[in-house]
């Protein structure tokens, strides 16, 4: 669908600009968010919010001994200040919008959080910090009210993705964070129990704000993880402002220099923002990750541990490797191709096809143990990338150039012999589900390597209070579930 043109008219008021429907879409969004409740939500939708409040707080305490963390959590114990909220796996009590920020860089850290596969983000991992923050700086809020305010935010963050018809290579931008901010706003908003008015004054105080780059990936640069942090501590800024009825953008989306136009250079279906909003819900359709590296990774890894398992493939006598892929994964996961080859830090290691593939062929595995400083410079691993070569295959890339990729693998042996095999839906994709098995052995290896032993029912209370949360009447549990034993 060709996204309409936006209007540059404006009311005699001027509070904000004429769109599609007469009215900004963040006042759409404000009332969508504090009309939410626990009652209006099918069981399948809350569901999908247990679903990932559990896999994001599990992917934090994996993220508490990740590499940045310690200088993050540093610098919030070192400001100080009101004892508002919790960091997770640390039990320090530092102002909310800090806590939000290390609890969201934690749970990035590991690249192990959900992703959305069309709209090629991570949606739970500046929300749920966010929400539990505001859940926190309240007092406490009930379970009821923490779902509702996570599903706000998650649907927030999914439908600005998949409406989206620019790639993150073309834009330049990461959507986890850019939109992370409006999504986690949203989330805090509605935990704090704002109005339509503040919502949108919220969501036009975060817009002052937004920010996410891709080079961060090209570079293996460390704040990587820290963007949908600033994305959290953002949202908690915004909504206490906006509780002080601060006045933010009204036009935030599809003003003359809304973010549509400034940001996505217009390349945005707005209907697909609004069409069924409340009704359906795209977060629905969220993924999990069973390795902890990028999403586009996650095909060829499928591929490779398939014709691993086939019992033909020897290592040693492997000759070369193909891997066909989209565009936009080629671009993010194999360039360059000497930095993909042999990964210079664990972010570069995290977005390499050639290196994790040659992981799993070798081990057979892809675990958080692989993404260390000493295994990323293992020279067997080394030595197997080298002969993996990645390409745009241009099959997939006409038929998925949006989504994350299938991945094309054809490993060639020294025989002469050809192994192939194309998997198309990356394993935790709704189609593909991860079972609740699968989940909690992801949370108790996240918990292992948490950065101060936890407790050891910790993976259980977390796991009961989360299949409860319904009936909570303070959600500020789930962050003494993280408690550390020290």
């Amino acid at each position: 669908m060709t996204a309409p043109t936006p209007s540059h008219s404006h009311s005699a008021s001027g509070a904000h600009p004429t769109a599609t429907t007469g009215e900004d879409f963040a006042f759409v969004l404000a009332r969508f968010a504090c009309g939410i409740t626990l009652a209006k939500l099918p069981g399948d939708v809350i569901d999908a919010a247990k679903a990932n409040i559990f896999d994001t707080l599990a992917c934090a305490a994996a993220g508490s001994s990740a590499p940045a963390v310690a200088e993050t959590r540093g610098l919030a114990t070192e400001w100080g200040g009101a004892p508002q909220a919790t960091i997770l796996a640390f039990g320090d009590k530092v102002p909310a919008h800090h806590a939000a920020w290390v609890n969201a860089t934690m749970a990035h850290a590991r690249d192990y959080d959900d992703t959305h596969d069309a709209a090629v983000l991570h949606a739970g991992v500046s929300v749920v910090p966010a929400a539990l923050a505001a859940a926190e700086l309240r007092g406490g809020a009930s379970g009821a009210d923490f779902i509702a305010g996570v599903a706000a935010g998650l649907e927030t963050i999914c439908r600005l993705g998949v409406a989206t018809r620019i790639g993150i290579v073309e834009s330049g931008f990461i959507y986890t964070p850019l939109f992370g901010y409006f999504a986690a706003t949203v989330a805090a908003g509605r935990v704090l129990g704002l109005d339509t008015t503040q919502m949108v004054n919220a969501i036009g105080i975060a817009y002052s704000q937004v920010s996410g780059n891709h080079q961060v990936t090209r570079d293996g640069a460390l704040t990587k993880r820290m963007q949908p942090g600033f994305a959290a501590k953002s949202a908690l800024m915004s909504v206490q402002l906006a509780q002080r009825n601060v006045r933010g953008a009204q036009a935030t989306f599809e003003g003359v220099d809304g973010f549509l136009r400034v940001y996505l250079r217009d390349q945005c279906d707005r209907d697909a923002l609004r069409d069924g909003l409340g009704e359906h819900y795209e977060f629905t359709q969220l993924s999990y990750k069973p390795y902890p590296c990028c999403r586009f990774n996650h095909t060829a890894i499928d591929a490779a541990l398939a014709l691993r398992a086939s019992g033909a493939i020897s290592t040693q006598q492997v000759l070369r490797v193909r891997v066909g892929v989209t565009r936009q994964a080629y671009e993010a996961v194999c360039t360059p191709v000497a930095v993909r080859k042999a990964p210079e830090t664990i972010v570069h290691a995290q977005f390499s096809i050639p290196f994790t593939v040659a992981t799993v062929l070798i081990d057979g595995n892809v675990s958080l143990s692989h993404f260390s400083e000493s295994s990323i410079h293992r020279k067997d691993i080394l030595a197997l990338a080298q002969r993996v070569e990645a390409y745009v295959d241009e099959d997939i890339e006409r038929e998925w150039s949006r989504s994350i990729s299938p991945a094309n693998v054809q490993i060639d042996m020294q025989d002469g012999t050809t192994h192939h095999l194309r998997i198309d839906l990356p394993l935790g994709h709704p189609s593909r589900p991860m079972s609740v098995a699968d989940f909690d052995i992801k949370a108790v290896d996240c918990f292992r390597i948490s950065a101060h032993p936890l407790r050891e029912n910790a993976h259980r209370q977390l796991r009961d209070l989360v299949d409860g949360l319904e009936s909570l009447g303070d959600v500020r549990g789930l962050a003494r579930a993280l408690d550390p034993v020290l």
